[in-house]
């Protein structure tokens, strides 16, 4: 039996108005949408549109059904009570059991309008249950933390409350003994140690953890905003227990030290869940571990923050936009190809598309997106994986790569079968991907009917606001680099408390929009050369990388010796 309180007959809107959580232009803005996607919900809509916060809806949405609104804490859910219902139907179902009280379960959901899933949980606990309204992410973390698999889930914030890095003193040997590994490696010290090695990682934004044996000692490294950065180096003796510990969680095999070996884990920090991917090398000094970071909350990034100009920001959002064709977005390895792509699927991903993508290895996972698993390994390679999925009636098809004839072919196929096909590829520049494509035996006419246009991108350092100082150009550069610096004042970085003396914080994208009109797409059917298609782009209004870079420099957001350090010219 469920039971809900009359509650306000006010509309979700005008209370979000009412709260001072919306603004009546805002409001007005959301049901112009509403009237063009009539089946997707005010309450989707409004997040999507990111005019308000989840919490705060979800907040009033318990207001508006008379119902409680509560932060999940982890001292608020009786895991004893998760046995009532099959794990699998949580999941499924978004819902988490909080206590029960004498025939009385409390339930915490996000959507208090699922009224049938409400009774279906009253069917089978046999108990009236009261349902508690929570925030989306406060319920994430409850299913992942509290419901999740107990053996691969590690708290960091569990090991952190009383830790500094002068507890490496507190191992005092490490045995190299396999059969003593183990044990070391679930010493109390090395617990704590490994998860403030991982605690400061996610704190401080690095994307990638080393673990360097080297002489007499061995070394913890960050990879932040790109650079590595040397963090800590602790006694070598604590090597071998630190590494050991860190495949304990892994899963990964402590005896198993002469080969490579990979692995992933999930761990908690401050409600979030935070993929790490770990990868061990054997060296002539022991064992190197990397570990990346995959951080969900990092992959919130928004179009407009990634760092377009305005008019390839318009013109990006035209091409993914359109029913069918290839997009492509290139640049090396590191470069933000993935978060950029994301953010493309997050603007289109409405309940009208099936969305799916095809990516070794799935690294975020997406709400409302269908994600395939390719690798070699799992025994689905990439063409199959997408022979498989355009069977699955797909409008949207992420490709993690295109690295392979065949996966090209494929690509080319589903863009002219009225498909819009997303990839990356790896390459310098955008006019390259058409090369690129042509050298792995995709015909030119083809590559001119398909392509719809080429995102080539960097990443590059953002100056600290709080230090940056005024720069004068030298001389030697300004000839060197002629009208595009010319009347123009720039920053240069200088160091302070706030970037920890780097002079740089954050990172932001450097973007060359190639998009193909009929003009260029005559030109590529004639397969011109690399030269004769940078020229016709170029006047076809393509703004290279460098031109992009120093229009970033002009406005301050980064320095001209961090343009001329990422980009070739």
């Amino acid at each position: 039996m469920v039971e809900l309180l009359q509650g306000h007959a006010a509309p979700l809107g005008a209370l979000l108005v009412q709260r001072g959580a919306l603004s009546p232009s805002d409001l007005e803005r959301a049901l112009r949408e509403q009237a063009s996607s009539p089946l997707e919900r005010f309450g989707e809509i409004l997040l999507r549109l990111q005019l308000v916060e989840d919490a705060v809806l979800r907040a009033v949405l318990a207001e508006q059904y008379g119902l409680p609104f509560a932060r999940l804490e982890r001292k608020l859910v009786d895991l004893g009570i998760a046995g009532l219902l099959p794990r699998a139907f949580l999941q499924q179902s978004r819902l988490v059991p909080m206590f029960q009280v004498e025939g009385e379960l409390t339930v915490a959901v996000d959507d208090p309008t699922n009224l049938p899933l409400l009774d279906e949980v009253a069917r089978r606990t046999r108990c009236r249950v009261l349902p508690v309204v929570t925030a989306s992410e406060d319920l994430d973390w409850a299913l992942q933390s509290l419901l999740g698999d107990e053996e691969r889930r590690f708290d960091i914030q569990d090991f952190v409350d009383r830790i500094d890095e002068g507890a490496v003193q507190l191992v005092e040997r490490a045995s190299e003994d396999l059969s003593e590994l183990e044990e070391v490696a679930g010493l109390s010290p090395v617990v704590r140690l490994v998860n403030f090695i991982l605690y400061r990682a996610i704190k401080d934004g690095a994307s990638d953890i080393h673990v360097e044996p080297d002489e007499g000692r061995f070394r913890v490294r960050y990879r932040i905003d790109g650079e590595l950065r040397e963090i800590m180096t602790p006694p070598e003796r604590m090597h071998p227990a630190i590494v050991s510990r860190i495949k304990v969680m892994a899963d990964l095999d402590i005896s198993e030290r002469r080969r490579p070996q990979d692995g992933r884990l999930r761990v908690q920090l401050e409600r979030r869940a935070v993929d790490l991917r770990v990868s061990t090398l054997p060296t002539i000094q022991g064992e190197k571990v990397v570990i990346r970071v995959l951080d969900r909350s990092s992959m919130r990034v928004d179009l407009p923050n990634l760092g377009l100009s305005s008019q390839d920001l318009e013109r990006w959002k035209e091409l993914i936009a359109k029913p069918d064709g290839i997009l492509l977005v290139t640049g090396p390895t590191g470069s933000g190809k993935t978060t950029t792509l994301y953010a493309a699927l997050q603007e289109i991903n409405h309940p009208d598309l099936n969305i799916c993508t095809v990516e070794n290895p799935v690294e975020y996972h997406v709400r409302g997106i269908n994600q395939i698993q390719a690798g070699e390994r799992g025994g689905v390679g990439f063409a199959d994986a997408l022979r498989a999925l355009l069977r699955q009636d797909p409008d949207v098809i992420l490709i993690g790569e295109v690295r392979d004839a065949e996966t090209a072919a494929i690509a080319v196929q589903a863009s002219l079968t009225g498909h819009l096909v997303l990839a990356t590829l790896h390459t310098n520049d955008s006019p390259s991907a058409v090369t690129r494509l042509v050298n792995m035996g995709v015909e030119p006419y083809l590559i001119a009917a398909s392509l719809r246009g080429v995102l080539s991108q960097r990443l590059i350092r953002k100056l600290c606001g709080a230090c940056r100082q005024e720069l004068r150009v030298p001389e030697s550069l300004r000839r060197r680099l002629g009208e595009l610096v010319k009347d123009r004042s720039f920053f240069a970085p200088k160091g302070c408390d706030a970037c920890r003396g780097t002079g740089y914080s954050g990172r932001i994208g450097l973007f060359e929009l190639l998009v193909v009109d009929d003009l260029l797409a005559d030109r590529i059917s004639a397969q011109p050369d690399l030269a004769e298609l940078r020229r016709t782009a170029r006047a076809s209004g393509l703004r290279a990388l460098l031109d992009d870079g120093i229009a970033k420099a002009a406005e301050g957001i980064t320095s001209l010796e961090e343009v001329l350090r990422v980009v070739s010219s």
